[in-house]
């Protein structure tokens, strides 16, 4: 499990990564495809017609994959890459990630608030734990992950989005598909956080809920 999001990689297909070689299960790769025009498509949700192409979802083997001849190679066939790839897929896979804790609350699996955060972990129904990246380090001391995992690749604008708020330090998830869909896809964007400086923790005068 990392800070950044706990991974959930769970037993299924694996594809290889044109970058590092290795395969590993989907949810831990970011899958291309070849549009009309040539162009390197990222497909996040995985759903595009077309032969795949796979990258670690990892902001450094995205860069070497864009600044490089991989694509191509993959593709077999000359190609176009976005600029600022690794930003562009960053910001749809944030856009999942909110989306997914958004339904999460509206279907009673998620909740925000030190308060009611905490009444889940006491009582048992929260299993994973979401901070804020720029949240105070002694306001999220004061809770504890449960053993099912900890995110922390949010800032507290961005969780705030998912629950209608303007920003939010603490929220926490219960057991079911859409919680493990946050999971999986918060673990996909911490990977393309690190080292970029956004997962690191404010000082004392930092968000509070």
């Amino acid at each position: 499990m990392s800070r950044g999001g706990a991974r959930s990689e769970a037993d299924g297909p694996e594809r290889k990564c044109i970058v590092t070689g290795e395969s590993r299960p989907k949810p831990g790769l970011i899958r291309f495809v070849v549009g009309p025009e040539g162009e390197i498509v990222p497909d996040v949700a995985g759903k595009l017609p077309g032969r795949g192409i796979y990258v670690s979802s990892d902001r450094a083997a995205l860069e070497t994959a864009a600044r490089g001849k991989l694509f191509q190679r993959a593709a077999r066939r000359p190609v176009t890459v976005p600029g600022d790839l690794a930003g562009l897929v960053e910001g749809l896979i944030l856009r999942r990630v909110i989306d997914s804790l958004s339904m999460a609350r509206k279907a009673g699996q998620a909740v925000t608030g030190l308060e009611k955060v905490k009444e889940w972990l006491v009582g048992g129904k929260a299993v994973v734990l979401i901070q804020a990246s720029d949240g105070s380090a002694r306001e999220k001391a004061r809770l504890r992950a449960p053993e099912g995992g900890y995110v922390s690749c949010l800032t507290g604008r961005e969780i705030g989005l998912a629950f209608g708020r303007e920003r939010a330090i603490h929220a926490a998830l219960a057991a079911g598909g859409l919680g493990r869909r946050v999971v999986d896809e918060a673990a996909r964007l911490a990977g393309l956080r690190e080292g970029v400086g956004s997962g690191q923790d404010g000082g004392d005068a930092a968000l509070k809920d």
